[in-house]
């Protein structure tokens, strides 16, 4: 019977542990993604068997040139694609974050639009019981009340959506329960564009491989021009040599390219915010309006329930133009191989 009991109380002590939500701030996801995320820890594994490699290349007195050339490139690329994971890492765990935390708050509003709806409906209701309203205006009230509880239903559906997807790419397990802060305000794009189009080809992976190749093309074409080699050999060199400084060039300018439109993206972004939180401080003085006349006697209830809702309406503009700089940023930061959103370490 002890057994039984003491089994009995370890299962629910365990189920209550499962059950406890896990706190989660912005900066804490960001965190966890670029350091326990699986392509990070991928990427951190190929960096140490590419360091370890050259290791083994310098204390080899055989290596030639060319092998160690390409060990030291080795690292270089992987140290690379370690960066790019965790600014990729980063950029999934903002979206996956900010779009989780939208969902919650889509889901208050929601429902307070649904209270207006139903209330509406009444309304309507009663005025048709009085004889000052016809059929059809309480049909109305009724399809709006509908698509508002509709509206309610999907929100509700897509939060453990997100919220699952967000724990998927923070390594947590499945079924955890989040319980999240709100993300806050981004950063100032305070980096010029210049500084972060600058250098991109010893940044991104691609341009790091690419240099790579051109830089190991120009050490053939200068191990073959000698007397000892054949035209044709040093030939064949300087043709690849071309071809990859081209590949490289043309890399480059597209990930140029990229940079600048991400950087526009982020700019405009910023501007929103300012405009959105114009919009839910006029929302707020209406509020207040409306609650004055209610006071007064010139308003009805329901002129402030609607004032209410506007003003949570603007509120959750606020919350998505905010987002969307967290967003944009952190897209910034992939483009151009550099955090700026200030929570990559």
């Amino acid at each position: 019977m002890k057994r039984i009991t003491l089994t009995l109380l370890l299962t629910l002590t365990a189920a209550g542990a499962q059950s406890a939500p896990t706190s989660l701030t912005l900066t804490g996801a960001v965190t966890r993604a670029v350091t326990q995320g699986v392509d990070v820890t991928t990427a951190r594994a190929n960096l140490q068997k590419a360091q370890a490699n050259l290791r083994a290349v310098r204390a080899d007195p055989t290596s030639i040139i060319t092998t160690l050339t390409q060990a030291e490139q080795d690292v270089a690329a992987q140290a690379a694609a370690l960066d790019g994971a965790k600014l990729a890492a980063a950029q999934a765990a903002v979206t996956g974050y900010v779009q989780a935390f939208e969902a919650a708050q889509r889901v208050t509003l929601a429902q307070a639009q649904a209270n207006l709806s139903d209330r509406q409906l009444k309304i309507a209701q009663a005025r048709l019981a009085a004889r000052v309203a016809t059929t059809l205006d309480v049909s109305r009230a009724q399809n709006v009340l509908n698509s508002d509880r509709q509206d309610l239903v999907s929100a509700q559906a897509s939060l453990p959506v997100l919220e699952a997807g967000l724990a998927r790419t923070l390594n947590l397990p499945a079924g955890t329960d989040l319980k999240l802060s709100a993300p806050g305000d981004a950063p100032k794009l305070s980096v010029t564009l210049a500084a972060l189009q600058g250098g991109l080809d010893k940044r991104l992976p691609s341009l790091v491989h690419a240099a790579n190749g051109a830089a190991l093309a120009a050490l053939q074409v200068r191990l073959s021009d000698n007397e000892y080699t054949p035209a044709r050999t040093l030939d064949d060199a300087r043709t690849a040599q071309a071809n990859a400084q081209r590949g490289l060039d043309d890399g480059l300018r597209a990930a140029q390219t990229g940079v600048r439109d991400a950087y526009r993206s982020a700019q405009d972004a910023q501007a929103r915010v300012a405009v959105a939180r114009e919009a839910a401080a006029n929302a707020q003085a209406a509020l207040r309006n409306a609650q004055a006349r209610l006071k007064a006697g010139t308003a009805a209830a329901i002129e402030v329930q609607q004032a209410q809702v506007q003003a949570q309406q603007a509120d959750f503009s606020v919350l998505q133009a905010q987002g969307g700089v967290w967003r944009a940023l952190a897209g910034l930061g992939v483009a151009a191989g550099q955090d700026v959103t200030g929570l990559v370490n």
